[in-house]
């Protein structure tokens, strides 16, 4: 079946990354598939692409998936990147075609969902109300307050040590200007995002778990990431700011029918906190990557 392979141009790049975009399309113009190409731009990840690659499924097996992904590793190293990666559902169309075209499995990520019409919310109060001596939680929703934005900024290398096995992931290097452009980028999707915080006794923030929820309060949350520092780890202060995302959505947005979250297979403490909150896996995911 002949088709054609267009390229097209992402007219929005954000402040850490911009896009290279095909669209695969027959000789009577109807759309077959697309490519998208993240190229991640801030320090640290100047490396990096992540690929998004999608064809219908009634035109698979004609090598419209083929066509699209060497364009798009064509720019790749045109550009001069190392690493592509991309995501598969296990066992779907696209893992075995990732599989199948020199990509290798470099990490595996449970999916897990909260209903939370099931949550227990006396366990959920009996929970937040166990001391931590030391240490307070503080909320905001949108971009961080001045006063604690350094220091907010700075506990994000509490991810730097986040499990990503063999995934050419690179460091993110994090200041306040990018956690308030972040924060921004949400809020221009018309999103809301909650951030829960541990603040130590001089005032630092230690921890921090973030929460993004559709602008009209319905349908599923998004966990975007929960972390510890390093030195503060051991107690319990994940367990402690994920029960109060979950009070949140509770009582802020009653018309949530749930809440989301992905863990690396191999983050056993995450894993386990979730399981203890009630969060029940979904499905699996694999993260590829193609060495160029």
């Amino acid at each position: 079946m002949p088709f054609h392979i267009t390229p097209l141009a992402d007219p929005e790049p954000s402040a850490s990354s911009r896009r290279l975009a095909w669209l695969a399309s027959g000789d009577d113009g109807v759309p077959l598939g697309s490519a998208f190409l993240r190229l991640f731009t801030r320090e640290g990840q100047e490396h990096l692409a992540e690929l998004q690659l999608a064809v219908h499924g009634a035109e698979r097996r004609q090598g419209v998936g083929s066509r699209l992904l060497k364009a798009a590793v064509g720019a790749a190293k045109t550009e001069r990147r190392r690493s592509v990666i991309a995501q598969a559902v296990q066992g779907s169309p696209a893992d075995l075609f990732l599989a199948a075209r020199g990509f290798r499995q470099v990490l595996a990520l449970t999916y897990a969902r909260l209903p939370l019409a099931d949550v227990d919310r006396a366990a959920i109060d009996a929970l937040l109300e166990l001391p931590h001596p030391g240490y307070r939680l503080t909320e905001w929703e949108g971009t961080v307050p001045d006063a604690l934005a350094r220091s907010f900024a700075d506990s994000r290398r509490a991810m730097d040590d986040m499990p990503m096995e063999g995934t050419d992931f690179g460091r993110v290097v994090w200041d306040v200007e990018r956690v308030v452009a972040a924060a921004e980028a949400i809020a221009r999707r018309g999103e809301l995002l909650h951030t829960v915080a541990a603040v130590d006794a001089d005032g630092s923030v230690v921890g921090f778990s973030e929460l993004v929820v559709a602008g009209d309060g319905s349908g599923e949350g998004q966990h975007y990431g929960t972390a510890v520092l390093p030195e503060h780890r051991g107690k319990g202060l994940a367990h402690w700011m994920k029960a109060a995302a979950v009070r949140y959505a509770l009582e802020r947005h009653p018309r949530l029918s749930g809440l989301c979250t992905d863990t690396a297979e191999s983050n056993k403490p995450m894993l386990a906190v979730n399981d203890s909150l009630g969060y029940l896996p979904t499905h699996k995911s694999v993260e590829y990557q193609l060495d160029l």
